[in-house]
């Protein structure tokens, strides 16, 4: 006699609730773009992409249940998971955890994080100028005053201190001793867009309107800058000291990727989409987690154009660098698997 299996009828309602939330950006709210560099086709969506989520257990089952709770964004969520409001951050890159995790750039003590696992993403930070300005590192517009027509993000006090793109670029360029107030004060204009993919960054390369672009997401603008009189400008010497002294990794835009470029050009890399807990994670369930990557790996998101690896997860490689401790459980979860 055939056996009838089902979940428990909340569990079948709030797993029902999680499915349908992923498919929204399957429906006629999204649309697809091209991203200028790789022509690949990109998803964006009418539906948000800030998540917050929480499955508390039932009043109940609290004494052994287990509630929790997930968001994906940015350096505000690092704060979260260190103060317990919710237990797994999913964040881009891993030198934002890294920077909490040592307690240095945007965070003033260490916070209590522990790596579940970093999913492949490569990307650096790009510091695009135009030929025309006949500079070849950033400590010369500080040097010369140069009033900069600059792409970047958004650059309000709110977006430095909570985005991990523009904490990077200020910190950079506080590093070569200017400011963003500086570019203002002589006369310079900055071009604001949400991300680095948006097409009116594309458009303001294409037609002139600026002559320097400072962002990540290099894949989406740094062909298309190359193309239009562009070109990078190293980050180097004290500079980079500066910032590794914060946490951050050396990298490099290669010169194999890019028509136009003559050599590597060396930065600061901005790799890896971590997934971040509390030190205090109870083991079993920090290892659950990963058994539950496990089981949907093969439908889970990556950057890279290829199937997920477990290995890969805990490699701490150039894609997936991961800058803090591997939780316990997630340790005793890879070496159950032969990844370490």
């Amino acid at each position: 006699m055939k056996t009838n299996r089902r979940y428990n009828a909340k569990i079948q309602r709030a797993k029902g609730l999680l499915e349908i939330a992923a498919a929204m950006y399957d429906t006629s709210l999204s649309f697809e773009t091209r991203r200028a560099a790789e022509r690949a086709l990109q998803t964006e969506s009418r539906v948000g992409y800030v998540l917050g989520l929480a499955l508390s257990a039932a009043p109940a089952q609290r004494a052994k249940g287990v509630s929790l709770s997930f968001a994906a964004d940015s350096l505000r969520e690092l704060r979260w998971v260190a103060e317990k409001k919710i237990s797994l951050a999913w964040v881009n890159p891993s030198v934002a955890a890294t920077l909490a995790y040592k307690g240095t750039g945007p965070f003033r003590r260490p916070l209590p994080l522990r790596a579940i696992a970093v999913f492949p993403s490569y990307d650096v930070v790009g510091f695009a100028v135009h030929e025309s300005l006949g500079i070849s590192s950033l400590t010369e517009i500080k040097e010369k005053k140069i009033p900069l027509r600059l792409a970047t993000r958004e650059t309000g006090a709110q977006a430095i201190a909570e985005s991990p793109t523009m904490f990077t670029v200020v910190a950079v360029m506080k590093a070569a001793g200017f400011t963003i107030g500086d570019l203002k004060r002589w006369g310079g204009r900055i071009h604001s867009v949400e991300r680095p993919s948006d097409p009116r960054r594309r458009a303001a390369i294409e037609s002139g309107a600026v002559d320097a672009v400072f962002d990540e997401g290099i894949k989406s603008w740094g062909q298309t800058a190359l193309d239009h009189g562009f070109r990078y400008v190293p980050i180097e010497g004290a500079v980079l000291k500066r910032l590794a002294a914060m946490g951050y990794r050396p990298s490099f835009l290669p010169k194999s990727e890019f028509r136009g470029m003559k050599s590597d050009v060396q930065t600061v890399d901005f790799s890896g989409w971590p997934m971040v807990v509390h030190r205090d994670m109870p083991n079993d369930v920090a290892h659950a987690i990963c058994e539950a990557i496990e089981l949907k790996r093969r439908i889970l998101p990556t950057d890279n154009f290829k199937p997920l690896s477990l290995a890969q997860l805990c490699a701490d490689d150039s894609e997936a660098p991961r800058g803090i401790p591997l939780h316990p459980g997630a340790r005793r979860f890879y070496r159950e698997r032969g990844c370490l």
